[in-house]
């Protein structure tokens, strides 16, 4: 095992996929996070193999998000950090490597067990802890609650995870409130949003448990709707990286905006920024691309940027009430 700050990044299989496999170069992509591990862990990877490690210096924002420039150039890119989804098309020379957290979530889930009202829980967490929802299960179970862990859709991995963009298994069965497992907002904002339900965090980091509030996303979102109730000129947002690219979602939006007397235009790309967009002149964007996009970066373009729900809200094709996360979904 070699870990580093609580997470196991597998060299020891790497090195073995590498010498079994007779490769002479390979990638290493890592999410922002994990970056500041990767001399050391190509250092070893060059000692121990002999082979040239290429590291992506690129943004990476998930298994959606491959660097398709290394890929052309390497044997193998190893891929940190998420599990695969079912539509890589060029998952044949890239291996995902988990990076599970050796953190102990006991703790944490029986701190939550006070705050939690129900009596049918839903279990959810990222990749990095579903090893962990069993010993967080029989917990939850002593204590005398039912308990549910979703299996989601054809794009999740592991039966309870949650990506940034899929919430699917919060939906495949009925519970009165959800547990999250882990340390981040967004995940279990959007699994509120989706499905209605209260949603506790129970953060094995800081040991602290705390409720999810979705308010200040819902004000942020219907001032980005507001301002666009006007928008004659919209610029749809595609995103070119493989597991992002809606084209099929980009011309709806824009068959759409005509129908509503508007003027659509889609603009591909790779990284959306808001330095990227500065140079398109338009009264609102909508995004297809990483679901994130619209709420982490809020405020921060040249114009409202809306999710494709958003936009038919503005448009008066559903109601205010109908605000949701985007989500990039499968079968």
């Amino acid at each position: 095992m070699f870990s580093g700050e609580g997470f196991d990044f597998q060299v020891e299989s790497i090195i073995s996929i590498i010498q079994d496999s007779g490769v002479k170069m390979v990638g290493l992509q890592f999410p922002e996070g994990f970056k500041r591990r990767s001399p050391a862990i190509a250092e070893r990877i060059e000692k121990e193999t002999g082979v040239m490690v290429v590291v992506s210096g690129n943004p990476c924002f998930g298994a959606c998000d491959l660097d398709v420039s290394v890929l052309k150039n390497v044997d193998l890119l190893f891929h940190f950090g998420h599990a695969p989804l079912d539509d890589n098309e060029l998952s044949d020379k890239v291996y995902f490597i988990e990076t599970r957290s050796e953190v102990d979530v006991k703790d944490a889930v029986k701190l939550a067990l006070a705050e939690l009202e129900g009596k049918r829980i839903g279990l959810l967490t990222t990749v990095q802890h579903v090893h962990k929802l069993n010993d967080a299960r029989k917990i939850l179970e002593e204590d005398g609650r039912e308990v549910v862990i979703g299996t989601g859709d054809s794009k999740i991995a592991y039966p309870g995870q949650v990506l940034g963009c899929n919430f699917s298994v919060a939906r495949t069965e009925e519970c009165d409130e959800y547990l999250y497992i882990g340390s981040g907002e967004f995940h279990p904002l959007g699994v509120s949003l989706s499905t209605g339900k209260r949603v506790m965090i129970a953060d094995p980091f800081v040991n602290e448990v705390r409720e999810v509030d979705a308010s200040y996303i819902l004000r942020q979102r219907s001032a980005a709707i507001a301002k666009s109730l006007d928008a004659q000129v919209i610029g749809i947002i595609l995103s070119s990286k493989p597991g992002q690219e809606r084209m099929k979602l980009a011309k709806d939006l824009k068959t759409l905006a005509a129908k509503h007397d508007k003027v659509a235009h889609i603009f591909t790309m790779d990284l959306v920024t808001p330095e990227q967009l500065l140079q398109f002149k338009v009264d609102a964007f909508v995004n297809t691309a990483c679901p994130r996009i619209a709420i982490d970066e809020v405020g921060r373009f040249n114009a409202p940027m809306l999710t494709p729900q958003e936009f038919e809200i503005a448009l008066g094709e559903a109601e205010w009430e109908d605000i949701v996360f985007d989500e990039i979904t499968g079968e």
